[in-house]
């Protein structure tokens, strides 16, 4: 296990960077393929669309072969995915590659949060999440930076570098992680639908997701937007932007690492819940306030708290069913990509027309409150205590 956390950790952080390190990309890449704004937004909507839909693929398929197998083709056809980006003569291809990488990604990551449990001691199971998080929580850290730097050097150096690296940890996870192949139950041949109408058919298990579904929607709403803001309120060019969102990643990774001690001492009902009202509290202060020295203190302390909660989310959730796990994390995924799309969408229209950000954070916050509702009304903290 001293091997496998760390590479669980960078493994979430190379999916987690490929995420990030797009953003700074597009200006070059529309200038590049000569094609309008709102169409160079889908060379980071690809991604997003290509992971949503093929997790829920992912996740059932996995649960029935071994998992390292699965982990290690998907991260080999992410690197070759994102590598050729770095070749993509025109738009389309390039849209038809950030796709793929999508997909490929969607084989990866519910992997690992399936494996920690059947890898770690009950106990430990928490502090593990949180170094996988932490992955994806530095990754959100650098991950506009490494971005920035390397396409500095060419437009195709981001893609090619992570494409170069993902097949070493390819073979990393070939040589380092143990087999993990499916209990017998999950083995049997079973349709995918089957395997979800099984899974939702238990309320607690259809009011978790709907209550993390819920809470994903509502942080990216508010995170989507938090650039915006910074720019119409505090006049911030792309470039303090960017230094301005490594105290969000800092915050995220101490919450993702750190955060499982003050767990162990307030227990995990009291943290979930009093984690995401202290939230509600904090995005409702943060769009009031005019100095940004605050408005840092108070991105710290947001995203140390958002990574004691995502955390927290993610163990409940494979507590859920232990035959089941691929497809609860791919799902737990899913949920997340949708409600990153459908978070955003809805706090652009609020942005524009109801107020600013202002609007945005209590749409948050209501959705952040509904979301301490369901969770509590599912009853499945009562279950893993």
């Amino acid at each position: 296990m001293k091997k496998v956390l760390p590479l669980f950790f960078w493994i979430m952080f190379m999916i987690g960077t490929d995420t990030f390190l797009v953003s700074p990309l597009l200006p070059t890449l529309r200038e590049l393929y000569n094609v309008p704004v709102e169409m160079s937004g889908w060379i980071v909507s690809s991604y997003a669309l290509g992971y949503a839909l093929f997790a829920l693929i992912a996740g059932p398929v996995s649960d029935g072969l071994n998992r390292k197998t699965v982990m290690t083709w998907g991260m080999a056809a992410f690197g070759a995915s994102t590598l050729l980006c770095g070749f993509a003569p025109n738009f389309w291809t390039m849209i038809l590659l950030r796709f793929a990488a999508g997909v490929s990604a969607a084989f990866v990551t519910p992997q690992v949060w399936a494996s920690i449990p059947t890898l770690v001691p009950k106990e430990r199971m928490v502090k593990s999440m949180g170094i996988a998080a932490a992955g994806l929580s530095f990754s959100q850290m650098l991950g506009l930076p490494i971005g920035g730097y390397l396409a500095s050097i060419h437009w195709s150096a981001p893609f090619l570098i992570l494409g170069a690296c993902s097949f070493i940890f390819a073979g990393l996870i070939h040589f380092v992680l143990p087999d993990l192949k499916p209990h017998q139950q999950a083995a049997e041949k079973v349709p995918l639908a089957a395997r979800y109408r099984t899974l939702l058919s238990e309320p607690k298990v259809l009011k978790t997701f709907s209550a993390y579904f819920i809470f994903q929607t509502g942080n990216f709403a508010a995170f989507s937007f938090l650039g915006t803001w910074l720019a119409d309120d505090f006049r911030f060019n792309v470039g303090q932007v960017g230094t301005a969102m490594l105290i969000l990643g800092l915050g995220n990774l101490f919450g993702s690492t750190l955060g499982v001690h003050l767990v162990a001492k307030l227990g995990r009902a009291f943290s979930l819940y009093a984690g995401i009202a202290i939230l509600t509290v904090l995005y409702v202060i943060l769009a009031q306030t005019k100095q940004f020295s605050f408005a840092e203190i108070n991105f710290f302390i947001m995203f140390f708290i958002t990574g004691i909660v995502f955390t927290l989310m993610m163990s409940l959730l494979q507590s859920l069913s232990p035959h089941s796990r691929g497809t609860i994390a791919s799902l737990a995924n899913s949920c997340m990509y949708i409600g990153q799309t459908a978070g955003a969408s809805a706090a652009g229209l609020l942005y524009s027309r109801f107020g600013g950000f202002f609007a945005v954070a209590m749409f948050t916050a209501v959705l952040y409150i509904l979301s301490i509702l369901l969770f509590k009304n599912s009853k499945i903290l009562k279950q893993t205590l």
